[in-house]
């Protein structure tokens, strides 16, 4: 073609638009947001109707806080991503979206790595120069988190961010257990709790983690003496012991009873020169035990049954602990059962919950005689020789499947002491410390409890779970789980950097609390903040306020140092943020949208404070999302060793915050999510044919003015009209979806749109009238005018998800320019009028892309062949019956088919009834045609120009 008729075609403008390199353009797009500050613009736009009246429509999509202590992990930019894309479609369908975002400030987190740092530094600190350490880490670690999150493309009110450590938050925690404590629900007991060894410190439910762990599992006799069978009926002619199981040598030395099941038979089992007493259906696996172990008699050959009783006759039997001189008296207790072990339940009160309530019970001391660090204290009970030793096992101690020093020892005491019936190794789950990774100890210590039965606390919070939406459904089950199952809270913990409990303490250690007074102190720490609890004498922190009358004066008081949990920190930010209104929220919210592992966490903790404090549930919906694992479906986590940590700054610096955000939303969130290098390259593509339809569409509406060019719908033509359909089936499709919180549809769908309708059929048939028709030709300008309505509709429908290029596109597409203020995200959500909906077309134009797949079928042997070179060298005649309602509606847009199949001509010849559909293909050279050097097409004759021989309908174009 020569260069002047090439000139002459209208080619899309190729100019700087929309061009590629995120990672370099996303940050000029994003500072280009705060300079105009897009949060407080959208705001306020949604703070009026269209007639300037208050907005009713309000979504509050409360911020589960991150804890302050690293870099944005992958997992977080998911979480972050998904509550972006939720609020900017609930903004541009009309709501006030106020988003406050916040900051989990307090606790073992942080409070460790201060401590790693100081330790390496060989430093030792007191509480005070701790707490202000820890102050600063937190607040370093929420501007890099900031920063990092605003990269990621998310809108904040940012100026107005909660954080867990501000002194009017720490105000409000402590007016939520001062909620707990006028409810009566608040009590002071010695019990056993998780307690973590290498931080010291009790731990809540959602602090612990299950995982497999080897554990030592040992038969232990304990011995009966012969007085004590007798007053039972026992023979005693033969040394007797009870036999009981464990999987926790090192609480031996707290043993205080031995649990029976009062139904279950108990035999009395002669193993040679001696006896034991174990459950009956249990006997047989004891006695392998035994032998494998090689502990019975060389000459054994099998038990001999003298006697069977039922548990209930056993009750205060009294056996002697195997090492240290006290008695073992049997005791009963349904929770004990006969799926393993020996039927007799090893009972040490101050290590276990059911242990515990036994020992209550039968008046048992809450023995505990392990210290803070996991080491047998020397409380003259206490063998010597077990003083000092730790029940600890270490990451080291585990990767080795090494037991505890504590587990050896006993284990070389019971063997000495002749108890040891049998021993192997258990693998089975067990709780660990969620920080230092190592199993945890139940450990009794006098901690604050919160009773979740008093008061019907329970019976609300499970009414109030039945009245929330769950997303998805299952979440309902698994809190409703949670809180059925969850014991008595243990609120306080032994840490230095925390909201302190407002206790003080009297004579003896007497605990002296009162609603009242710990509001007091709450409003004094609202302004002077927790250091003031740790910095006054109680005379100072009580000054002003008034005592209940048994309390003794402040002077004979002290203040406790037990910190609350945290999660009563984060739990009470319903209080603090929603129903203070802070920027412009309001409670309850509308959605708590966190990891699936908050059903144990914030939605559990939320829930409790909410119900106790205000009587309803935080929130309306809830929805969770997955963990992001890696290939070999392990999650990825920050402690992990990876060669590039996964943080959201070295994924977005090499893909681009949009490309982040994509794959995230093409993914079902509701499972894990598996994360690698393919993966995301796959999402790479899909971003660039996203990109790629944003310009092809701006790109051919360089010309178009729709006030001036755009053609009236009754007169577009019917692919145009076809494609206005389709494009409003999407919209109604991806609406449904953003409303269902399905984004992975939304990418699915809007995927299908751009691919199969839009580059495989419209676009790609679009090229000739666009290119090549006159500039003013009717034809044209309703392509045009459909490409405008499918571009507008399609740019806000992405606009949640690719927050910068929607707004690139939109930019140019509304002023030609790359930043303009009134951002496509300040747009409402699309409209399809009702007429873009055309059954009829939609019903021909499925039949034309039938006949369109036949054709290209037919075409393309005579293309590999060699017979054709483009498609538009052929001449096609189309042979069918005519009666058959294919071939009528190829009759029917007779006039269209040659640039619906992209060839020069297309005839229909009717046949026979009966007959099905043929295509005959022929070059058109063949029929005496010559081809236009500026379209393509073949054509009977040319005509001459002033620019060279061209086909009528170029020569007519030229003339424009």
């Amino acid at each position: 073609m020569a260069q002047d008729l090439k000139d002459t075609l209208q080619l899309p403008k190729t100019d700087f638009s929309m061009r590629a390199n995120l990672v370099g353009r996303e940050p000029v797009r994003l500072a280009h947001w705060q300079k105009m500050d897009l949060y407080s613009a959208i705001q306020k736009k949604r703070a009026t109707t269209a007639d300037g009246k208050p907005n009713e429509k309000t979504y509050v999509l409360h911020d589960g806080p991150p804890f302050t202590n690293g870099d944005v992990h992958i997992g977080t930019a998911l979480n972050k991503s998904l509550k972006d894309i939720t609020l900017r479609y609930r903004t541009m369908t009309g709501h006030r979206t106020p988003y406050v975002p916040g900051w989990d400030c307090h606790g073992l987190p942080i409070e460790q790595k201060v401590m790693r740092q100081l330790q390496s530094e060989n430093k030792q600190v007191s509480t005070a120069e701790m707490r202000s350490l820890c102050d600063a880490f937190s607040e370093s670690w929420i501007k890099t988190q900031t920063k990092q999150f605003q990269r990621l493309g998310v809108l904040a009110d940012w100026k107005n961010e909660y954080k867990t450590k501000a002194p009017a938050y720490e105000a409000d925690i402590i007016r939520t257990f001062a909620a707990f404590v006028e409810k009566g629900l608040v009590y002071r007991s010695k019990k056993p709790v998780y307690w973590s060894i290498p931080f010291e410190t009790a731990l809540a439910e959602a602090e612990i983690e299950y995982k497999d762990h080897i554990s030592i599992a040992i038969w232990v006799k304990f011995a009966v003496p012969a007085t004590e069978a007798q007053q039972f009926n026992i023979p005693s002619d033969k040394p007797l012991f009870i036999v009981i199981w464990t999987t926790t040598p090192w609480t031996i030395p707290a043993n205080l009873a031995i649990a029976l099941n009062a139904e279950v038979d108990y035999v009395v089992a002669d193993i040679g020169g001696e006896r034991i007493i174990v459950a009956q259906p249990l006997l047989n696996s004891v006695i392998e035990a035994a032998k494998t172990s090689k502990t019975l008699p060389a000459d054994f050959s099998s038990a001999n049954v003298v006697l069977t009783v039922k548990g209930a006759a056993l009750e205060k039997l009294s056996a002697r602990h195997p090492f240290i001189d006290r008695p073992s008296p049997v005791v009963l207790a349904d929770y004990v059962t006969t799926d393993s072990g020996t039927g007799a339940v090893h009972t040490a009160p101050g290590h276990g919950g059911e242990d515990y309530l036994t020992g209550l019970k039968y008046g048992l001391e809450i023995y505990c005689p392990v210290g803070d660090d996991g080491r047998y204290l020397d409380d003259g009970k206490v063998p010597a020789d077990l003083v000092g030793l730790t029940a600890l096992e270490t990451v080291e101690d585990l990767a080795a499947k090494k037991p505890s020093p504590a587990n050896l020892a006993v284990l070389k005491k019971l063997a000495a002491a002749g108890a040891l019936l049998a021993k192997s190794k258990l693998t089975h789950s067990y709780p660990h410390c969620w920080r230092s990774k190592t199993p945890i100890i139940f450990r009794a210590v006098d901690q604050w409890f919160v009773s979740l039965d008093k008061n019907n606390v329970r019976t609300d919070a499970l009414a109030s779970i039945g009245k929330v939406q769950w997303v998805p459904a299952w979440g309902e089950n698994r809190i409703r789980g949670a809180v059925e199952s969850r014991p008595d809270w243990c609120i306080s913990r032994q840490r230095s950097w925390g909201v302190p409990i407002i206790a003080f303490y009297g004579e003896n250690k007497k605990p002296f609390i009162d609603a009242s007074v710990i509001r007091a102190v709450a409003a004094k720490i609202a302004t002077k903040g927790t250091n003031f609890w740790y910095d006054a004498t109680p005379a100072q922190i009580l000054e002003g306020i008034t005592l209940p009358a048994d309390w003794p004066a402040p002077s004979a008081l002290t203040c406790g140092r037990d910190t609350l949990d945290v999660w009563i920190d984060s739990g009470s930010s319903h209080a603090a943020v929603l129903r203070n209104a802070q920027g412009g929220t309001r409670a309850p919210a509308d959605l708590y949208l966190e990891g699936s592992d908050q059903h144990r966490g914030w939605f559990q903790s939320s829930l409790w404070t909410s119900i106790i404090a205000a009587g309803e549930a935080p929130y309306k919906a809830v929805l969770t999302h997955g963990f992001i694992v890696g290939e070999d479906g392990k999650k990825i986590s920050k402690s992990g060793q990876y060669e590039k940590p996964p943080t959201s700054d070295n994924y977005i610096a090499q893909y681009g915050a949009d490309v982040i955000r994509l794959w995230i939303s093409s993914q079902d969130f509701t499972q894990d999510i598996t994360l690698s290098e393919k993966i995301l390259n796959n999402a790479s593509e899909a971003y660039r044919l996203f990109r790629n339809t944003f310009r092809y569409q701006l790109s051919n509406l360089f010309d178009f003015d729709v006030t001036r060019d755009s053609v009236p719908l009754e007169q577009m033509d019917t692919l145009d009209r076809w494609a206005l359909h389709q494009t409003a089936a999407l919209l109604r499709d991806c609406t449904a979806a953003y409303e269902a919180y399905e984004y992975h549809r939304v990418y699915q769908l809007c995927s299908q749109f751009c691919s199969a309708t839009l580059s495989a059929v419209y676009h790609d048939i679009l090229k000739d009238r666009l290119y090549t028709h006159g500039t003013q030709s009717t034809l044209r300008r309703s392509s045009q005018t459909a490409i405008h309505h499918i571009f507008q509709t399609l740019v806000k429908i992405l606009a949640p998800v690719l927050t910068f290029t929607s707004d690139e596109a939109w930019s140019f597409a509304t002023s030609n320019t790359e930043y303009i203020e009134d951002s496509v995200h300040l747009q409402d959500w699309p409209v399809a009028p009702a007429s873009w909906t055309n059954t009829e077309i939609e019903a021909d134009v499925a039949v034309l892309l039938k006949a369109r797949a036949l054709a290209n079928e037919s075409i393309e042997p005579h293309r590999a062949a060699g017979k054709l070179g483009k498609s538009l060298d052929a001449s096609l005649t189309l042979t069918g019956p005519a009666d058959d309602a294919t071939f009528k509606v190829l009759e029917k847009h007779r006039d269209f088919l040659p640039e619906l199949f992209i060839v020069s001509h297309v005839n229909l010849t009717p046949a026979p009834a009966g007959t099905t559909l043929t295509i005959h293909v022929r070059h058109c050279e063949e029929l005496g045609y010559k081809r236009c050097p500026r379209c393509w097409r073949w054509v009977p004759a040319l005509e001459t120009t002033g620019q060279g021989e061209v086909c009528p309908r170029c020569a007519e174009a030229l003339k424009t």
